[in-house]
């Protein structure tokens, strides 16, 4: 639900939930030496973008690597209160993944390995239980097994960066898998022409899909068409955002992507290829796009970035009374490339005010 506070003047609409931000403005939850100050710091960050709850996101990388980064959000959690209120829990994608080129994107290969639950479990111990959602692809060895028993710990299950088969799809969705990562990114280049994992993604009305709408992961064709094919009621808008999200166009050097360029478009890609490297944009940006490029209302978008986003993993949400006073006041109008925040409240505290004020 959105509402103008008046025609022609602002809009409130529950605050949004990102459920995959791996950094923004500088700040890398994947640069290999996370610490807690840099959680609490993108907290703030993200604030002054309209998010009031995410998933801190960790990629493909060594155990040890994982461990010490879920470590780091745990205690983030545990110390600062803005976290322990925006911190709805911790996405790790992969390293459970394809170790083909364009499945795998920025993926380090050499860290890519079978599913393996126990793995997991570890994780889960060292993130004082924060583990919320792991993104696997259903074809790597051991896939299925550990679906079974990750799910049955009560964590979900994401199926992307996958080179899997339309019947490998819905073989773990009979496992458990409840959701689909970037759906449309994070595939070959050529697919088949049918059957694929895309049309059985967007075919299993048990796999609700999240999508990346920043204009450059998916063509405004593209967006629309899977937008509608998976449906306002089984669909997430998700920013992708990493640390260089918000920095200016040039080449950077980054832990994890090696070389990646910002196109003066916005587009973040590895220098010299055309596979994207993540999202440069807030999920603010993402709903005010979709709502161009998929012909949904505002508030069809606003829900697929706040309360459906929120529903996917097991929290509540909304303007409904007796929800958490998460609420964002923006000014928007049709056609618009992004939602011109004026005011973030998180749990009835403005933490973000256009004419000053701050978490």
């Amino acid at each position: 639900m959105s509402v103008p506070v008046q025609p022609g003047m602002a809009w409130l609409a529950p605050g949004l939930v990102d459920l995959q931000v791996n950094g923004f403005g500088g700040l890398d939850l994947n640069d290999g030496a996370l610490e807690p100050a840099t959680v609490i710091a993108l907290c703030s960050r993200l604030a002054a973008e309209g998010v009031t709850r995410f998933l801190p996101t960790v990629i493909t990388a060594s155990e040890q690597e994982i461990l010490a980064a879920v470590e780091a959000i745990a205690a983030a959690v545990a110390d600062s209160p803005l976290a322990a209120r925006m911190v709805a829990g911790i996405h790790v994608e992969g390293p459970f993944l394809s170790p083909q080129d364009g499945p795998r994107g920025a993926h380090r290969l050499a860290c890519i390995r079978d599913a393996d639950a126990a793995e997991v479990m570890r994780w889960q111990a060292a993130a004082n239980g924060l583990i919320r959602i792991v993104t696997l692809a259903p074809e790597v060895p051991g896939a299925i097994a550990a679906t079974e028993a990750i799910v049955a710990a009560g964590i979900r299950v994401s199926l992307g960066h996958s080179a899997a088969s339309a019947e490998q799809i819905h073989q773990a969705a009979d496992a458990g898998a409840k959701l689909s990562t970037h759906l449309g990114n994070g595939s070959a280049g050529q697919l088949p022409r049918h059957p694929n994992m895309v049309w059985a993604q967007l075919a299993d009305d048990r796999l609700t899909a999240s999508f990346i709408t920043d204009g450059h992961h998916l063509p405004a064709d593209t967006a629309k068409a899977m937008l509608r094919a998976k449906g306002a009621a089984r669909s997430i808008l998700v920013s992708d955002a990493v640390a260089l999200a918000g920095l200016p166009p040039g080449k950077y050097h980054t832990p994890v992507g090696g070389d990646v360029e910002i196109l003066p478009s916005g587009r973040i890609a590895l220098a010299g290829t055309s596979f994207l490297a993540g999202s440069g944009d807030a999920l603010r940006t993402c709903v005010a796009r979709a709502a161009k490029m998929s012909g949904f209302p505002l508030s069809e978008c606003l829900a697929m970035a706040s309360t459906r986003a929120a529903e996917a993993i097991g929290l509540d949400g909304g303007l409904e009374p007796g929800t958490r006073a998460d609420l964002i006041l923006f000014d928007w109008a049709e056609g618009d490339d992004g939602l011109a925040l004026r005011q973030t409240v998180l749990a009835g505290e403005i933490v973000f005010d256009a004419g000053g004020g701050g978490a």
